[in-house]
Parts: structure tokens; C-alpha cells; sequence
């Protein structure tokens, strides 16, 4: 939202200064006679409404201003959150998606899995990886979710080669199979 905020200002701010050139332009080849400046400067003096509508136009210029100056020095973190790694070649930067994708297709490979979405977070000990599952129901749970934990565990730290503290399933659901239907009386 507030990229949208500072796109919009940037464009108003833009625009207001670019008619400030054209005039300023204008002016300063002729265009603009001296005796239609004048009597603008004079009622800018005389005119109390001119004076106020000029002050709060250069206010509000002058915080846009300000915004975009901000903007334009505040430093942007990583557009992805990364991992990063430095190796005796160089850095290397893996992404969390990539590590989520990682994960995924290690736990999709387990028989009775019918849907899967993964959060990873990194802190000290290596990767936490949560999965969330739907299940088909044929397959024992229990059995289901050990084996999908270890295997995205290793499959993770041998792509990756990030170290992998814990890896939690939460089974969500269980798929309901079509054979059934529901009769009333």
C-alpha cells in the first residue's frame, strides 16, 4: 500500500513541478508578459485567498518533496527473504521459496498425500519448516508424517546444505473419498 501512496505522490509531485518549469519557462523567454506577473505578485500580496491557496499548494509541495527524499535514502531490505551462505568461493543467497518448494516436493512424494503448503522460518539452529498436509485417510498418520518429516529433512539439508532443527506436519484434513453418499429418509 504504501509503495501505491509513494507512486501516487510521485506522480502529483511530478506533475506539479513540471507546470512549475512550464511557467517558470514561459516567463523567462517572454511568453508570459511582465504586467500579467506583476499583477499576479501584487495580488499574491493583496489577495488574501490567492496568499493562502499559494501557501498550502508550497506546503503540501514541500512534504511530498520531503516524502520522496525519504524514500529515495531509506534503505530497501531483500525483495525475498533469503538464507545466505559464504563459502571459500564466494556468498550464496537461497531464497525461503526455494527452500519451500524444496521441502514440498519431498513430502509430495509420499503416498496419501493429497495436498501440501509449507512456512519455513531460520534462525540459529538451521531450518524450521512446518507443513501443512490433507491426507487421504488410507494410510496410517502417524506412519504418514514420520516419514514425510524425515525425509524432507534430509532431502532439504542435502540440497540445500542448511542444517534442518525440525520439521512439524500438521495433518489439516482428510479427503473425503466419492464412494460414499449421504442418503436421507
Amino acid at each position: 500500500m504504501a509503495q501505491i501512496l509513494d507512486r501516487l505522490l510521485l506522480f502529483l509531485f511530478s506533475l506539479v513541478v513540471g507546470m512549475l518549469a512550464a511557467v517558470l519557462f514561459a516567463a523567462g523567454i517572454g511568453w508570459i508578459p511582465e504586467a500579467v506577473s506583476e499583477r499576479f505578485v501584487d495580488q499574491l500580496y493583496t489577495r488574501g485567498w490567492l496568499q493562502l491557496t499559494v501557501v498550502i499548494a508550497a506546503a503540501v509541495t514541500f512534504i511530498v518533496s520531503f516524502r520522496l527524499f525519504y524514500v529515495s535514502l531509506r534503505r530497501s531490505g531483500p525483495t525475498a527473504s533469503s538464507i545466505d551462505q559464504r563459502t571459500e568461493y564466494g556468498d550464496i543467497r537461497i531464497s525461503l521459496e526455494t527452500v519451500e518448494n524444496i521441502a514440498l516436493k519431498a513430502a509430495a512424494r509420499h503416498r496419501g498425500v493429497k495436498d501440501l503448503k509449507a512456512r519455513i522460518r531460520f534462525n540459529e539452529a538451521g531450518l524450521d519448516i512446518v507443513l501443512r498436509a490433507v491426507v487421504d485417510g488410507e494410510t496410517p498418520i502417524p506412519v504418514l508424517t514420520e516419514d514425510m518429516q524425515k525425509a524432507v529433512k534430509e532431502h532439504v539439508e542435502e540440497v540445500t546444505g542448511i542444517p534442518v532443527a525440525g520439521v512439524g506436519v500438521f495433518v489439516a484434513n482428510v479427503i473425503q473419498s466419492g464412494a460414499f453418499k449421504s442418503r436421507v429418509e
